[in-house]
């Protein structure tokens, strides 16, 4: 089994278990709020004009709150059952394209204003890679906003299953940002993430 084959089945196992973060109760919505709360949605600067794409949309947890502020989104995920939960928690919601696929292969026919990802890149080996795409996926004068976790572990143990996984530093996401052609704005911390904001 190839990596995003583990990676499927990491999420996939996760949803057979019930486990969504849309229904989360309030107290670990809170601690999610950590890595990406009102600060992170914050920096998107949302409005009814904008196309936005999330990378690793998941079930919706952050989506759902960023899909009613703006013209387009759309959001990617790796796992079948994941996007197969989203739409369902999206249903009723214009203006949405959920979309299951490898982010980095996947040709959106389409650019963005906004490009968000949290706790995601960590499933991604080759971050100039991804961040390369994100700049060619980008409007001029488009935003990407990236929060990554401070935790250096290779490893996510949910006490369901394990998955390898490749940390990120605060210091390849910046060189990574730079060498894509894309200008760091400002780099924000949180108790438990590094978040980036950069244009085009």
């Amino acid at each position: 089994m190839n990596y995003q084959d583990e990676v499927k089945a990491h999420y996939d196992k996760l949803i057979d278990e019930n486990n969504d973060p849309v229904y989360d109760p309030k107290p670990l919505r809170e601690y999610m709020d950590k890595w990406d709360g009102l600060i992170f949605i914050a920096q998107l600067l949302l409005n009814k004009e904008k196309t936005v794409l999330e990378i690793g949309v998941g079930t919706g947890r952050l989506g759902m709150r960023v899909a009613p502020q703006c013209k387009l989104f759309y959001g990617i995920d790796i796992s079948p059952k994941t996007i197969a939960r989203a739409k369902q928690n999206f249903f009723g919601f214009p203006k949405v394209e959920l979309l299951c696929g490898d982010f980095l292969t996947h040709d959106f026919g389409i650019a963005f204003d906004v490009i968000y990802s949290s706790l995601t890149f960590m499933h991604i080996e080759d971050k100039q890679e991804a961040i390369n795409k994100v700049a060619t996926l980008l409007n001029a004068g488009g935003r990407f906003v990236l929060s990554i976790d401070k935790n250096l572990s290779t490893i996510i143990d949910t006490g369901i299953s394990k998955i390898l996984i490749y940390p990120d530093t605060p210091e390849e996401i910046e060189r990574c940002i730079g060498c894509a052609g894309l200008k760091l704005k400002e780099q924000i911390e949180t108790e438990f993430a590094c978040i980036f904001i950069a244009e085009k």
